[in-house]
């Protein structure tokens, strides 16, 4: 009796290894072509200017004008355009480390950490060094 095909054997002869590197290539290609879309979509709504700091584009400089989610979901892409604002690619770099701030818990004062695990305190004795 011969071996039969399970869903671990493989059956093209490529290794899972190929298969996963194939399905991730088609999988950037096509977040590649979605992103063209929409991008080319926002540059014929919207003013190339940036909505934040309000730096205009011209053909020379429009690769630094990038689309930006405002809802941050990068598969809300409605034809009107309403979820997308153009923003130069500071103003877009800064959006997204405002978003990362405000989820890493960044607006939490250096010093309020409130963990005990702490033990060494390397300026404890700074105060008894210095002169009154």
């Amino acid at each position: 009796m011969g071996r039969s095909f399970g869903p671990d054997m493989v059956q093209t002869g490529k290794t899972k290894a190929d298969n996963v590197d194939a399905f991730l290539a088609r999988s950037r290609r096509n977040q590649g072509q979605k992103e063209k879309n929409y991008r080319e979509q926002s540059l014929k709504i919207h003013p190339w200017v940036c909505a934040r700091c309000a730096r205009e584009f011209t053909n020379r400089n429009i690769h630094e004008l990038t689309v930006h989610h405002k809802d941050s979901n990068h598969e809300n892409n409605p034809p009107d355009g309403s979820n997308w604002e153009n923003l130069c690619i500071y103003c877009h770099d800064n959006e997204h480390r405002r978003h990362l701030d405000y989820l890493e818990g960044a607006d939490t004062p250096v010093g309020d950490e409130k963990n005990d695990a702490f033990t060494h305190n390397p300026f404890g004795k700074l105060k008894g060094l210095l002169p009154k």
